[in-house]
This record gives structure tokens, C-alpha cells and sequence, in this order.
């Protein structure tokens, strides 16, 4: 009997441990995520700086998008999903927009960037928590954020990689 209660309450301690751990880092502050938010507007705009402007349409196939498209996509995904699925406010630039210069490009991170950080940072822990419909099916808020970021890290990757391709170093990983 004495085994039985020893096993028992090993096992309700290591559920209660598992459980306090689990649920203490399960996510991060918006703070956090806000810090991480500007991280990845700078490796994007340090990506975009290391790309020479004469390879900016450069694709490594024809079915696939080219340096310039990568970036575009980055960016204007973050305003189009944000304020598809975050309650964004109105723009004032096109999220569509189809920049063709490094300056322009550079311009429309910011502007994506700067709507996405606006647009997460204002919704509250309730709206976070929120369920919506979305193309990846039921998902809260919160999700479509962590979405949103894994997203423009997939087609930042990309862009890292045709630099790599075309024989130039890469910006360095930015950490937290």
C-alpha cells in the first residue's frame, strides 16, 4: 500500500510540475513578441540591402518568385492578413502594392510592418483569445499573429536563400 501511495503521489507531482511549466512559458508577452516584431522588420530590410538592385528580379526557377516578389509577399501578407483577421483599421497605403526599386521596397516593409505592429499590439487578451474562420481553418487571433510571423519568416528564408545563390553573403541571423 505504502508503494501504491509513493507511486501516486510521484506521479501527481510530476503532472503538477509539468503542467506549472507548460502553462508558465507556453507564450510570450506582447512586449516580448513586439521586440521580436522589430527584430524581423530589420532582417527583412537588412535582406532587402544585401540583394544588388540588378538581381532584385532574380528567381533560382521559373515557377518560383522572384527576390523581389519574396519580399513583397512578406510584406504585404502582414497588412493584408492583419487586416483580414486582426481587426485592422483602414491603410493609408495599397497592401497590393507592387514596388519595383529598392527604395520602394524598403518603404513597403515599413509601411506593413509599422500596420501589423499597430494592429497586434492594440488587441486586447479577450480579442487574442478569440476564435475566427480563417484559410487555416478555426484559429484564434492569437494563432493568426504567430501565423502572420512564421509566415514572413518562410518567404524571408526564401529571399536569404537566392542571396546565397547568387554568391553573396547573407545578412547574420538576428537573435531575439
Amino acid at each position: 500500500m505504502k508503494t501504491i501511495t509513493s507511486f501516486t503521489s510521484c506521479v501527481v507531482f510530476a503532472m503538477l510540475t509539468l503542467f506549472a511549466a507548460t502553462t508558465s512559458q507556453a507564450q510570450i508577452t506582447m512586449d516580448e513578441f513586439m521586440s521580436k516584431w522589430e527584430n524581423s522588420r530589420e532582417f527583412t530590410l537588412e535582406t532587402l540591402d544585401k540583394m544588388p538592385a540588378n538581381l532584385l528580379d532574380y528567381k533560382p526557377h521559373d515557377s518560383a518568385m522572384s527576390f523581389k516578389e519574396q519580399i513583397t509577399h512578406v510584406a504585404g501578407s502582414i497588412a493584408g492578413l492583419s487586416k483580414g483577421f486582426l481587426e485592422g483599421g483602414d491603410m493609408d497605403f495599397d497592401p497590393q502594392a507592387k514596388p519595383q526599386t529598392k527604395a520602394e521596397l524598403k518603404k513597403f516593409i515599413e509601411q506593413c510592418y509599422d500596420y501589423g505592429k499597430k494592429t497586434i499590439s492594440s488587441l486586447s487578451e479577450a480579442q487574442l483569445g478569440e476564435e475566427i474562420d480563417s484559410f487555416a481553418g478555426k484559429v484564434t487571433r492569437r494563432q493568426m499573429v504567430g501565423l502572420i510571423d512564421d509566415h514572413a519568416t518562410h518567404h524571408r528564408g526564401a529571399a536569404v536563400a537566392y542571396i546565397r545563390a547568387n554568391g553573396i553573403d547573407p545578412p547574420a541571423f538576428r537573435g531575439l
